[in-house]
This record gives C-alpha cells, sequence and structure tokens, in this order.
C-alpha cells in the first residue's frame, strides 16, 4: 500500500489502515452517492416538466460532477472512521451504556445506526466530556439533517462566530467558551436555501 496514504492517515489522526480507508470508501461510494446517469428516466413526461419548472437539473451524469461527489464520499468514511461505538463513548463519559443509549434517544447526543450499531460522531466529545453547550446546540438541529451536515457545520469555520477577527467553528467556539444559543441559532439554518 502507498506510504503517501498512511501517512496523511497517520496525519489525520485516522487509526485505520489504508486497506480499511479504503475500503470504507468504497462501501461510503455504494450506499452516500450512487451515480444515476439519467435522473429524468425516473419520471414521466409531466413530472419532468414540473420539475424543471421549479429549477432541478435532470440532465445526465457528468464527469464534472464526479469531485464533488468524491469529497463527500471521503468526508463520510472520515465521519464513520473516527465515530465512537456506544461502548467507547460511555468509556470516555464515564457512564453505562444503557446511558449513552439514553441520550441518544432523547437528544442528547446524535448518532447514527451502522449496520444494527450506534455510531457516535466524535465532533460532539471532548476531552472526558460533551461539548459544551451540546445540549443547547442538538435540540435546534433541524431533524431531516443527516449526521454528515451537521458534522460538516460544527467542524467548518463559520463567519458569524468571531474571536478576536477570527473565524471559528461552531465546536471550537463551545471550547473557547462562546455562548451555545450563538450556534444553536446558526444551526437551525442547516438545510434553508441561502
Amino acid at each position: 500500500m502507498s506510504p503517501a496514504l498512511e501517512t496523511v492517515l497517520a496525519k489525520a489522526g485516522l487509526q485505520v489502515t489504508p486497506d480499511e480507508f479504503l475500503s470504507l470508501v468504497a462501501d461510503a461510494a455504494k450506499r452516500l452517492a450512487p451515480p444515476h446517469p439519467d435522473p429524468a428516466g425516473y419520471f414521466t413526461p409531466d413530472q419532468q416538466d414540473a420539475l424543471t419548472d421549479v429549477g432541478l437539473d435532470l440532465s445526465r451524469h457528468r464527469t464534472l460532477d464526479d469531485q464533488p461527489r468524491a469529497r463527500t464520499v471521503v468526508a463520510h468514511a472520515v465521519l464513520r472512521d473516527s465515530a465512537m461505538t456506544v461502548a467507547e463513548a460511555a468509556r470516555q463519559l464515564g457512564v453505562d451504556t444503557s446511558r449513552i443509549r439514553h441520550r441518544l434517544g432523547v437528544g442528547r447526543l446524535v448518532g447514527w445506526k451502522d449496520r444494527g450499531s450506534w455510531r457516535l460522531p466524535a465532533w460532539q466529545f471532548a476531552g472526558g466530556g460533551v461539548l459544551p453547550g451540546l445540549e443547547t446546540v442538538l435540540a435546534a438541529v433541524p431533524t431531516d439533517q443527516p449526521a454528515l451536515v451537521v458534522a460538516g457545520f460544527m467542524t467548518t469555520e463559520q463567519e458569524d462566530l468571531l474571536v478576536e477577527g477570527k473565524r471559528m467553528s461552531p465546536r471550537d467556539w463551545l471550547l473557547a467558551g462562546g455562548d451555545p444559543r450563538r450556534v444553536a441559532d446558526l444551526v437551525t439554518q442547516l438545510g434553508t436555501p441561502a
């Protein structure tokens, strides 16, 4: 396997072999973004007209579309690889696994089911606990937003979260003691067209 890939994985702090990482990427590619070479073929002519009238592009898949798709697949693989199991989260928080499942059930932690088991994204943990203000933020996340979108938001610098003129990600903002209500206000906009 490529020493360059091993170096990249090590620098990123991912505890996975290159073969395991490539397997995750291939799995994510199959599940996350299957290509649809002719989306118009899924609709009747009347439905196609209605969809194009509201601005949807039903044209065939283009090679130019592959770069964003590849970025999404890699982001999904990294999110999945860096996520914790229920047992790992319980150890980190010093609680029983049933407490983690309860927190997931009431929205005090976020996760997704993967092959029948919960996976909890690492961005929501800090030190031996959860991210400060996490409950406030999670309560504001729109219910239709997938884990990858929420993870992307929480780890991407936002122009509305400034400390000494420098943009911060919501996660870093909360770690620095920033008001979680500011992050909650921003997160409510996920999925809303700009």
